[in-house]
């Protein structure tokens, strides 16, 4: 591949640039931006309004790598957020997330007909709000916090289409939300952002940053119908911050694995008058054996009893996730609405079920890039667990804060995009009930989610 003439300077001086303990697997990305920064900075003029980066065309190199088949992605995500009421303290927190990545068409490349690949690294840091302020919520407040404020290995996989691309099979390091209950992550409270499933059950059902070895398959049973399955590795080292610090960015398949997870999801993607919906029913079962939350080994309450907990064969759920553009023109300005709805198993999961709705909508006074959204849900408490907690209590004499009920939120955001490669999204949330208990106070929020694509 020639190199355009304006990186030669840039080669030279980057070359050099090796901060200590800076990733090896970053360090490629990084020299290549600071170089274009460096040597190629003015080289070619863009709209900096419309241009989806903001960096631009770096020279024109983007181009010219896109037009090989390959893509990158540099992006940063912050979240700010300041309790006004509730928890015990009132404080404001940030935390945020970088995101590397490329995405490789091997038919462009090397002419692997119907191959891609795919790797992303993700970096995350800050504080979580909620745990500082003890508010008490089940669900994050600020959704890019968790998993290890560390590198991690978000995805390295291989997709290879069949049968004129009406079939799929990627294998590799997966995110199970990518696939699975896929939805977006627009708001900033958890309850309205990823797949669903992995907020009741992210234990097993990991969503990212964290990956595991995982394949799946997915078939299109019609232009709008399509049926997938897959299996992923069930490892709780994947979900352990001390293993992420150190082994984030590893590619190795660690010990401890205790089963596989196996999703089933069947989707329908209709259009109605011409806007697109998006319709999906699935299911889970995880082979692993989970831990009954209120029978001990003999079947006995083990809150009275203290003993280990009886040992469940399997668990399992259903979810749905449910998206259509109401208003406006296909793909563009207008409303659309959405449901999710999950339910795990109520032997195992301490929160059994939740409940997401809500509306968004593009291009609110003539701002093509601009967004208002607003949603409400609920997340339930399963009873099992909170009876042993407070029959625990009881035979302790401890005072342990937990509930039976559902932790309700609402959130209301606008996010303004000043140039298409940059948005800035205040937002408001409302927490009643937070952990699903009355005895913890009820929280307001407001947040600013920032976003850029470099």
């Amino acid at each position: 591949m020639a190199i355009p003439p304006c990186l030669t300077a840039a080669t030279r001086t980057s070359v050099h640039f090796r901060p200590r303990h800076f990733p090896r697997t970053i360090l490629v990305p990084a020299l290549l931006v600071t170089g274009l920064l460096s040597a190629c900075g003015a080289a070619q003029a863009y709209d900096m309004k419309t241009s989806p980066y903001l960096l631009g065309d770096w020279g024109g190199l983007r181009t010219d790598l896109a037009g090989r088949g390959i893509t990158l992605n540099l992006g940063y995500t912050g979240e700010a957020a300041h309790n006004f009421s509730g928890g015990q303290d009132k404080l404001t927190r940030y935390t945020d997330q970088w995101v590397i990545g490329t995405t490789v068409d091997l038919d462009k490349l090397a002419g692997w007909r119907g191959g891609t690949f795919q790797m992303t690294i993700t970096d995350r840091n800050g504080r979580n709000l909620g745990a500082d302020a003890g508010i008490g919520n089940n669900m994050l407040i600020q959704e890019v916090y968790g998993r290890g404020q560390t590198w991690h290995m978000t995805q390295f996989w291989l997709n290879q289409s069949f049968l004129d691309g009406r079939m799929q099979w990627k294998i590799g390091r997966l995110t199970v939300g990518e696939d699975f209950a896929n939805f977006s992550c627009d708001f900033q409270n958890l309850t309205f952002c990823g797949s669903q499933p992995g907020n009741l059950v992210g234990s097993y059902w990991v969503n990212w940053p964290t990956s595991q070895w995982a394949t799946r398959l997915k078939f299109n049973t019609s232009e709008q119908t399509y049926v997938q399955a897959g299996i992923y590795q069930v490892n709780p080292n994947y979900v352990n911050d001390g293993y992420a610090r150190r082994h984030g960015l590893s590619l190795d398949n660690p010990n401890g694995t205790t089963g596989a997870l196996v999703p089933l999801e069947f989707g329908w993607l209709p259009s109605w008058n011409g806007r697109p919906g998006s319709y999906k029913f699935g299911v889970w079962y995880n082979t692993s054996n989970g831990k009954d939350l209120y029978q001990d080994i003999n079947h006995a309450p083990r809150g009275e009893t203290g003993l280990a907990p009886r040992e469940r064969n399997g668990q399992y759920g259903v979810y749905i996730n449910f998206e259509q553009q109401i208003s406006g023109t296909a793909g563009g300005r207008g409303a659309s609405v959405f449901l999710n709805v999950s339910q795990a198993d109520r032997e195992t999961a301490a929160q059994d079920h939740q409940i997401a709705l809500g509306l968004q909508y593009k291009g609110p006074f003539a701002r093509a890039h601009d967004v208002v959204g607003v949603a409400v849900g609920a997340t339930h408490n399963n009873g099992r667990y909170a009876h042993y907690v407070r029959q625990q209590d009881q035979r302790l004499g401890t005072h342990t804060k937990v509930g039976d009920g559902y932790e309700y939120v609402a959130e209301a955001y606008y996010s303004w995009s000043p140039m298409a490669s940059i948005y800035l999204r205040p937002n408001l949330q409302y927490i009643r009930h937070p952990g699903g208990t009355s005895a913890n106070r009820d929280a307001f929020i407001i947040g600013l989610k920032t976003g850029i694509t470099f």
